[in-house]
């Protein structure tokens, strides 16, 4: 007993450190307004900055994701704490548009090198019997980390002084607090190795896996697009169109996305994988229409209903197409297809919302989303058809 009760609470350390370095991540999202009155840049050099975090989280997934399997998770945390807590100091010593993109390029390293380590840490040191419960801290700390870092900036930005630097200030405290918890925690790989040993992973695709990658990778790539545009430009809508100011709002509104997200992956063990994704699809359709609706008639409620139910489409669609296409892969080359499943997503977090960035100025925010929404729409209704004629096996 005593031993479970140990083990519980090094998995939930673990998933608080996951989440104080997901947090950072997000942190800058409602204070792109204020960098671009202090710097004077466009909405396009907004999402540029916003897409180099998703750029460098797909380098260090291909070139160095399984790090941690060969040379242990705690020195893989602590570098990724160590790029978190540079990318904190960058937004704090931020006198022009280069510091931003340096920060958002070491807070991409961070989590690229923390979301597989540290979502392994977190299973490894629950007790035997726990995966379920773990696979929980582990969610919950991934999404709810990213959620609560627009939310901390926003209220710090619209409550507190200095707006520009102490949410940075106050999420490197806390980077120092979790790399404390790194040193207290145990290591669980007990055989390790040497970078040496360390390969590149190179997307991979069998055959077999083909039929259920397709709707799944299109899934996951709207539904990350859809975060990638509320992280990125939903503030600056809000301030432009709705009028609303507040940065504790927008950054309410981003929140909320990922805390819906959470509920969305949570909902997969009722649902079941075979009906996750189809369900997703549908939910993802419909936080579209909500948005578009939002964009049409400067809804601030449609905002935040967007907001909640594209984040459960989000969630059901990425968790049922990652267990999906888990269990359509052979043993020996699942973690090569994930890896390309992963840079899919992270793909459409990036692309799609520089495109938003490209025609915000010709076509103004409003009408560089709806091309967005409708473009999106086209895809995930593919998807949603595909899947209607070909449903995911129940099994999986």
């Amino acid at each position: 007993m005593d031993g479970d009760r140990r083990g519980w609470r090094a998995c939930v350390l673990a998933g608080a450190m996951f989440a104080v370095c997901m947090a950072g991540t997000t942190l800058p999202t409602p204070l792109y307004g204020h960098y671009q009155d202090k710097f004077g840049f466009s909405e396009l050099m907004v999402t540029v900055v916003y897409a180099v975090y998703a750029f460098a989280v797909i380098g260090v997934l291909l070139l160095v994701g399984n790090a941690s399997d060969a040379v242990g998770r705690r020195p893989v945390i602590l570098c990724g704490l160590g790029f978190a807590a540079a990318s904190a100091v960058c937004f704090l010593c931020a006198t022009g548009l280069g510091w931003l993109f340096v920060g958002r390029l070491l807070s991409g390293l961070s989590a690229g090198l923390l979301t597989g380590a540290a979502t392994a840490y977190v299973m490894e040191l629950a007790p035997a019997g726990g995966a379920s419960r773990a696979t929980l801290v582990a969610t919950a700390a991934n999404m709810g980390g990213l959620g609560c870092g627009p939310l901390l900036a926003g209220v710090l930005a619209q409550y507190a002084p200095w707006p520009l630097y102490l949410p940075f200030a106050v999420h490197l405290a806390l980077v120092a607090g979790a790399v404390a918890v790194t040193l207290w925690l145990p290591e669980t790989v007990r055989e390790r190795g040497s970078l040496r040993t360390v390969r590149p992973q190179r997307p991979g695709l069998p055959p077999q896996v083909r039929a259920v990658f397709g709707p799944a990778a299109i899934a996951s790539f709207v539904g990350f697009a859809l975060f990638g545009v509320f992280t990125s430009v939903s503030p600056a809508f809000l301030a432009e169109s709705l009028n609303e100011r507040n940065h504790a709002v927008s950054g309410l509104v981003v929140a909320l996305a990922f805390f819906s997200s959470t509920a969305g992956q949570l909902a997969v063990g009722r649902v079941g994988v075979g009906r996750s994704l189809p369900l997703g699809c549908a939910g993802l359709l419909a936080g579209l229409a909500l948005l578009a609706g939002a964009l049409r008639w400067d809804l601030l409620a449609l905002v935040v209903l967007s907001a909640i139910v594209g984040g459960i489409g989000q969630g059901l669609s990425f968790r049922g197409a990652l267990s999906a296409v888990a269990a359509a892969s052979p043993p020996e080359q699942r973690a090569a297809v994930i890896s390309t499943l992963f840079v899919v997503a992270y793909t459409g977090i990036s692309v799609p919302v520089i495109g938003v960035g490209v025609l915000a100025d010709p076509m103004g925010l409003e009408g560089a989303g709806l091309v967005f929404i409708a473009c999106m729409t086209v895809l995930v209704s593919t998807a949603a058809a595909y899947l209607l004629r070909r449903p995911v096996p129940a099994s999986t």
